[in-house]
C-alpha cells in the first residue's frame, strides 16, 4: 500500500463521518421541502405507500452519493495541495 493511502486514511475516515452528518441534515431538509413532512417515511412504517417510500429513498440515496463524492473528492483535492501527493488512484481511467 502507498504510504500516502496509509496517512491519508484517518483523515478520510474523519471527511467520511462529516459528510454523513451533512448528508442527512441535507436530506431532511430536502424532504421537508418535497413532502412538507419532517420525517421521511421508512421502508416499515406500514401507512406509508410503495411510491413515497421508494421516493424518500432515492432522494435520500442521492443525497448522500452526492456529498460523498464531493467530500472524497474536497479531502482528497486538499491533502493533494498540502503534501504534494494525491492519496487515491493516479492510473488513467478506462475511456473504453
Amino acid at each position: 500500500m502507498n504510504i500516502n493511502k496509509l496517512l491519508y486514511r484517518p483523515m478520510g475516515m474523519l471527511f467520511g463521518v462529516l459528510g454523513g452528518l451533512a448528508a442527512n441534515a441535507a436530506f431532511e431538509r430536502a424532504w421537508k421541502v418535497i413532502a412538507g413532512t419532517k420525517e421521511a417515511p421508512t421502508p416499515l412504517q406500514k401507512d406509508r405507500g410503495w411510491g413515497e417510500v421508494l421516493l424518500a429513498a432515492s432522494v435520500q440515496g442521492a443525497i448522500f452519493g452526492l456529498v460523498k463524492a464531493a467530500v472524497d473528492r474536497g479531502g482528497a483535492t486538499g491533502y493533494d495541495k498540502l503534501t504534494g501527493q494525491w492519496p487515491g488512484d493516479t492510473d488513467k481511467h478506462d475511456s473504453a
